[in-house]
C-alpha cells in the first residue's frame, strides 16, 4: 500500500482578547463624566430675607416684607452712585447721590449698616446686618462694582446680590440725579 499524504491540520489561534486598554479608557470617561458633574452643579449663596411685618393685612405672604434691613445700590454711567436704605416706595433713607471716596458712599454704608443692627438687636435678632442690592446699569463700567464690592467686604456685610433689572422709578432717579 502507498502511503497516503496525511491531512495537515492548521493550527488553532487563541481567541483570547486582550481588554487592558479598554478597561482603562472606561476609567478616565467615569472620571472625566464625574469631575463634570460636579463642576456644573450651580452655586448658591445663603441669602437671608427681611423680616416681615406682623400686621401687614393679617397674613403673612411672601411679599409683604419691612425692608428695614434692605440697602439698594445703583450704578450709573460716569462713576454715578445713588443709594437708598429700604423699599423705594417707602425709604427708610431717600434716595441720594454719593462719591466713591471715604466720606460718601463708605461712611453712607457705615451708617445704614450701622443703624440696621442696631435695629436687630432692638427686634431680638442681634447681628442682622443689611442686605444690600447692587444694581448696576449697563452703562456702569466694571470697575465701579469691583469698588461696591470691595466696600462691603471692608464694612463686614456678606448679604448681598448683584441684580440687572431696574424698575423704572430707579432708572428715572440715575437719570435725573
Amino acid at each position: 500500500m502507498k502511503n497516503l499524504p496525511q491531512k495537515v491540520r492548521s493550527k488553532k489561534l487563541s481567541s483570547r482578547v486582550d481588554l487592558t486598554a479598554m478597561v482603562s479608557v472606561s476609567f478616565m470617561l467615569i472620571i472625566f463624566f464625574m469631575v463634570i458633574g460636579e463642576l456644573s452643579k450651580s452655586k448658591a449663596m445663603d441669602l437671608s430675607l427681611p423680616e416681615k411685618y406682623p400686621t401687614c393685612l393679617g397674613d403673612y405672604s411672601s411679599d409683604c416684607y419691612s425692608g428695614n434691613r434692605l440697602y439698594t445700590v445703583l450704578l450709573g454711567e460716569n462713576n454715578k452712585i445713588v443709594t437708598y436704605a429700604g423699599l423705594l416706595y417707602s425709604p427708610i433713607q431717600e434716595p441720594k447721590e454719593t462719591n466713591y471716596s471715604k466720606n460718601g458712599f463708605r461712611a453712607d454704608l457705615n451708617f445704614v449698616n450701622k443703624r440696621i443692627l442696631e435695629y436687630s438687636a432692638a427686634t431680638g435678632r442681634p447681628n442682622r446686618g443689611a442686605i444690600v442690592f447692587i444694581k448696576p446699569s449697563n452703562k456702569s463700567n466694571y470697575g465701579n462694582l469691583i469698588d461696591v464690592l470691595e466696600e462691603l467686604r471692608l464694612a463686614n456685610i456678606d448679604t448681598y446680590a448683584v441684580i440687572d433689572d431696574f424698575t423704572p422709578e430707579e432708572t428715572k432717579l440715575l437719570a435725573c440725579n
